[in-house]
């Protein structure tokens, strides 16, 4: 029996052989569900201040390498919602894990989603039904934005940028209270990470297509019962309003990676117009750093992914979870119910978290990481100088928003950010203090295997000789199933090579197979 098996090679005529796809689908609830972020809320959304968006970017380079990166004006999502949405994805485009991103804004006037922050608020039966109505019409919709980012792949020029914006504020540093006084006196204390990164597409002509921008803070400028993308939406909007006016039409799409500001707040805030206002001032930084000459992408797209067993102070165990049930504080008795309902079935509490690490190599000069959970600005100010070969750029909330990850420091000092939030997130104990040298160890192990990779960023059914049907990687520049190829015990021989008009090439392979496959 003789199978034969094609393979694509792609080439574009944008800079560096770089095509881009774009996409945006509106993911506003179309009816009332509970808002995340905010423990104070007692009830669900009551309307909206503006429409929230999952937006889409896809790459892909000139071997064939494909990256998708899919930014969500949510709170968070959890680690069944990124595996199911992920594996939907894979399943319909036969992309690798490693080559998916799933990121959040952090916006507080976001749903609830899956189990993020799920000790948090009084759900109650009636309310999960309309939940579980919404997260279905979510996962359709965030298809769709991946479906459309795929299918809009086209040649584009590429190019690193970088900005600053100063309306962060270290809020374990800095009283509320005390911010404007504390900023005109240029007393503002604590570290931040005011960077703004920058990587800017256009048309081969030109034209600007679309940006994707980072930024270093909480989205918690408002705390009201409507929808809103906060100070990332409004970012957003008025970048893609300056893309389409510079085009002359509709298309250009603005994208936001959260950076590490689990301990910054855009102060002062409360006010809708302080919202538009840090939307405005970054959107501007990101105008002005495109406006400069940037570093042009030049080479390949390389990816990897992995979990990295963040560990967990010692559990507590049943007659400190019995107290905690009684505790007048909704969100410890929550977690202490739940947590008894495992001990009670028979599983044990968690030590460690699994925690998913990305890193993307984008030409020969930048990468980026996308961390999981809050993580606090110290990993953004670390892992550049730590990280090997190019410069980084390190994003959060992606993948999983499991918890606040502080640093050492923050968890020898303890607070909200240190230990207390770990009770909203629902898991059973604080981080260990050494989390902050595990989860860097992680990343730096992660990046190397990026930087060594091929990319290889779709995958294929293959034949495993041994043991049935398996997952494989293709490889375009080399053909399908080019290690597979390369065997000679198997005998594949290439038996055409061809080139069209579109700059497809297709190479045919004859491979024998065993009988009965």
């Amino acid at each position: 029996m003789i199978l034969l098996l094609s393979a694509v090679m792609f080439c574009g005529n944008g800079q560096g052989g770089w095509n881009l796809g774009v996409s945006r689908v509106v993911i506003t609830p179309p009816e009332p569900v509970w808002m995340a972020g905010y423990a104070s809320r007692t009830k669900p959304a009551e309307g909206k201040a503006s429409d929230l968006f999952v937006r889409g970017m896809a790459l892909r380079d000139e071997s064939g390498n494909i990256g998708l990166v899919l930014t969500l004006d949510l709170v968070g999502i959890d680690a069944d919602t990124s595996a199911r949405w992920s594996s939907a994805i894979a399943k319909e485009h036969k992309l690798a894990r490693k080559a998916m991103v799933l990121a959040c804004s952090h916006t507080h006037c976001g749903p609830v989603v899956g189990s993020t922050l799920r000790d948090m608020y009084p759900v109650t039966d009636a309310d999960r039904l309309v939940s579980a109505r919404y997260e279905t019409f979510l996962e359709g919709q965030v298809l769709q934005a991946a479906r459309q980012a795929l299918a809009d792949l086209r040649p584009a020029r590429l190019s690193w940028h970088t900005g600053t914006c100063g309306f962060a504020v270290n809020r374990r540093n800095n009283p509320e209270a005390q911010v404007e006084k504390l900023r005109a006196e240029g007393t503002l204390k604590g570290p931040v990470d005011h960077g703004v990164p920058v990587l800017a597409a256009r048309d081969p002509d030109g034209k600007p297509r679309a940006v994707l921008f980072g930024y270093a803070c909480h989205a918690t400028t408002m705390g009201f019962q409507q929808w809103y993308g906060d100070w990332p939406g409004e970012a957003c909007a008025m970048l893609e309003k300056n893309i389409r006016l510079e085009r002359g039409d509709e298309q250009g799409v603005a994208l936001f990676l959260a950076g590490c500001g689990a301990d910054q707040n855009p102060l002062p805030r409360r006010r809708i117009e302080l919202a538009v206002e840090y939307g405005k001032q970054l959107a501007r930084s990101v105008q002005e750093a495109q406006n400069r000459p940037g570093i042009p992408v030049k080479g390949a797209l390389k990816m990897a992914w992995d979990q990295v067993d963040l560990p967990l102070e010692a559990p507590p165990g049943r007659d400190t979870l019995l107290d905690q049930e009684m505790s007048k504080d909704k969100a410890v008795a929550a977690r202490a119910r739940r947590l008894l309902a495992h001990l009670n079935a028979g599983q044990p509490l968690p030590t460690a978290y699994p925690a998913p690490v990305q890193a993307w190599a984008v030409g020969d000069s930048h990468g980026l990481v996308f961390l999981p959970g809050e993580v606090v600005v110290d990993y953004a100010l670390r892992l550049p100088k730590e990280l090997p070969g190019r410069t980084w750029w390190t994003a959060s909330y992606a993948n999983d928003v499991m918890a606040y990850i502080p640093s050492r420091r923050v968890r020898k000092e303890g607070g909200y950010e240190g230990e207390k939030a770990m009770v909203y997130y629902g898991l059973p104990a604080p981080w260990r203090e050494e989390v902050e040298e595990v989860l860097v160890g992680g990343v730096k192990r992660v990046a190397a295997t990026a930087l060594a990779s091929d990319g290889m960023g779709f995958a294929v059914p293959q034949v495993d000789w041994g043991q049935g049907f398996q997952w494989a990687v293709i490889h375009p520049a080399n053909g399908f199933f080019s290690d597979v190829c390369k065997d000679p015990v198997l005998g594949c021989k290439k038996i055409r090579e061809e080139t069209d008009d579109d700059c497809k090439r297709e190479h045919l392979y004859t491979i024998p197979m065993p009988a009965g496959i």
